[in-house]
Parts: C-alpha cells; sequence; structure tokens
C-alpha cells in the first residue's frame, strides 16, 4: 500500500510584500553519529523558534487528518513530526501579538527543528501576514481539550487482510494501538508517517475492539469498530483532562466528514458505539503479539520527550 504523500505546497514568507519560499533544508536534523534524522516529538518545555504560515492548496497534509474547523494547525520539520509520532497533539504557539493552540497536522520536510510552519489563521492570530516570519516561543500542551470524542476511520484498500486505522482527537501522543477482532486477541499495530496504525497481516473482518494507550498511560478501549473503509466512525471515548483516568461522553451531533484524500463520505447514520476502560499504566495491558515494524520512537522515548527529557532513543545531540 502506497504511503500518503504531502504534495509540494506554496509556502509564504512576505518580505517587502512578496511572498517566497520558506525555509531551507535543515542539515542540523542529521545525528552526529549516523547520519538518520533525529526523532524527537515536540516536548512540555517550552522552546524558542521561529514561525512561518502556508496554505494547504486542498491536501489533508500528511497525519491524514480532516482540516479544523477553527482552521488552527501547524506543519512541523522531519526531527519534531518524528515520522508521525507527533500527529494529533496540541501546541501552544506564542508570538508577538499573542498566544494560539494548534494541532499538529502535517509535515514541513524543509523545517528545521524549532521552525514551525502554521496555517495562515494561526500565524495572524500572534503575528502580522506582512512579516512572513516570526519569532516564537512553544511547547506540548498535556490534556488539552479536543473539539469532539475519538473517532476511527479505517483507510481505503483495508480488508479481513491489511488492517490500517487513523485514530483522531486523542488529545495526548499515543504510545500504542492494539486491535482485537469479535472474540479474538489483541494484536499490536505499528504507525506509519502518514498516521495511519497498521497490520500487515490483518485483523479480521471486524467488529473490532481498539484499545489505544497515551505517553500518559491513559487507556481507551473502543467497541464495535466497522471494517468500513473511508468511512470517520464516531465514538463517546475521551482521553483528556486527567492523567490517569478516561471518561465517556456523548458523541458529537455533528456530522463528520472523510479526508481528502477519501473518495467516500462519512456515514450520516454512524451512532456512537465505544465502550470505555482506563488505565493508569501502559504496562498494565493485556500480552499481544509483536508488530511487524517497530516504531521510530520507542514508547519509552516517547513518554521522556513528552516530559521534555533527552532518552538515547532520540537524542540529537
Amino acid at each position: 500500500m502506497s504511503a500518503h504523500r504531502r504534495p509540494l505546497n506554496v509556502r509564504w514568507l512576505a518580505a517587502g510584500g512578496a511572498a517566497v519560499l520558506a525555509g531551507i533544508i535543515g542539515v542540523a536534523l542529521l545525528l552526529q553519529t549516523g547520519g538518520s534524522a533525529c526523532a524527537a516529538p515536540p516536548s512540555t518545555t517550552t522552546k524558542s523558534g521561529k514561525a512561518t504560515f502556508y496554505d494547504l492548496a486542498g491536501t489533508s497534509g500528511n497525519c491524514s487528518f480532516e482540516v479544523p474547523s477553527d482552521d488552527l494547525y501547524v506543519a512541523l520539520g522531519p526531527a519534531e513530526y518524528s515520522e508521525g509520532a507527533a500527529c494529533g497533539a496540541y501546541l501552544d504557539v506564542t508570538g508577538p501579538k499573542g498566544k494560539v493552540r494548534v494541532k499538529v497536522f502535517d509535515s514541513c520536510p524543509e523545517c528545521e527543528a524549532g521552525h514551525l510552519d502554521l496555517s495562515r489563521t494561526a500565524f495572524k492570530k500572534i503575528g502580522a501576514e506582512v512579516d512572513g516570519i516570526i519569532s516564537i516561543k512553544y511547547k506540548l500542551v498535556t490534556n488539552p481539550s479536543v473539539p469532539a470524542p475519538i473517532t476511527v476511520r479505517i483507510k481505503e484498500g483495508a480488508s479481513q487482510y491489511w488492517f490500517a486505522a487513523r485514530i483522531d482527537n486523542h488529545a495526548n501522543l499515543l504510545s500504542s494501538v492494539k486491535v482485537a477482532n469479535s472474540g479474538g486477541s489483541f494484536k499490536a499495530a505499528y504507525r506509519t508517517d502518514y498516521n495511519y496504525w497498521l497490520i500487515d497481516s490483518g485483523a479480521g473482518s471486524g467488529p473490532y475492539k481498539i484499545k489505544i494507550t497515551d505517553v500518559y498511560g491513559n487507556t481507551a478501549t473502543l467497541s464495535g469498530i466497522d471494517m468500513d473503509p473511508g468511512t470517520v466512525q464516531k465514538t463517546s471515548v475521551t482521553m483528556s483532562g486527567g492523567s490517569s483516568t478516561v471518561t465517556s461522553k456523548s458523541s458529537s451531533s455533528s456530522s463528520s466528514s472523510s479526508a481528502a484524500s477519501s473518495s467516500k463520505k462519512a456515514s450520516a447514520s454512524a451512532k456512537p458505539k465505544a465502550s470505555v476502560s482506563a488505565s493508569a499504566s501502559a504496562s498494565s495491558a493485556p500480552p499481544v503479539e509483536s508488530a511487524t515494524t517497530e516504531p521510530a520512537v520507542t514508547n519509552e522515548a516517547l513518554v521522556n520527550l513528552a516530559a521534555g527529557e533527552p532518552t538515547a532513543a532520540a537524542s540529537c545531540g
């Protein structure tokens, strides 16, 4: 299956009223040993950097999300995008005019670490559009509010023999996703750089239970997820607002739309159908089969990175 790739977008850097392409290839992203790009999602430690802005031009971005209704999103460079590990998290970004909260939505291949490429709407909230580039401070938000309960979207081309699902509205960085077919045991999925969780051998025909765990050990089990490629399936589950509990709420009454790359609209008859379980520790999960591909960043590394602690697995020094 081919990965979702972000097309070349126009990036605006207003200088003397003229728009020019933004950014320089970030050689600083390379490790001093080995030459591979650092994988370090944003942390809760406040960092300094710069921001530019861009227009989507019809694409859904590398995280494969629908465009947020408030149009507040950000694209991260390879180091902080971390091959999709940062997708769905939220950053507080402070600029000359104030602060804005943005969802990690896209990757910016030419952005070095510390260079955030904001939506035009987000940029204008904290800086003057005519400046094109501004100095900022930013940090990862812990337990942010999300616009709706968790949703699941099965990717086009998926089947009982090849499982691929996108999870949205999970609030914090995710560390693992496990899937069980009806009556079966859980299998571990692995994350792609286009933000789908895959099981190459498949997970059966469904319906599925999907257990998600964030970097703080919060877990939720989404039940009754169908093999319905291209449809955004709503649940009644949230995973935000506390470090050890998960609460269940009613599903949003607003209709969901499929991603821009989807050829199928979300079903208007989709109903909340998720149960919820909570755990204070990811280690309490039952044993599962190993994923066929290892994530670029380990779960332990993600936890440390969220807290702003360096790790051997994702150090940029």
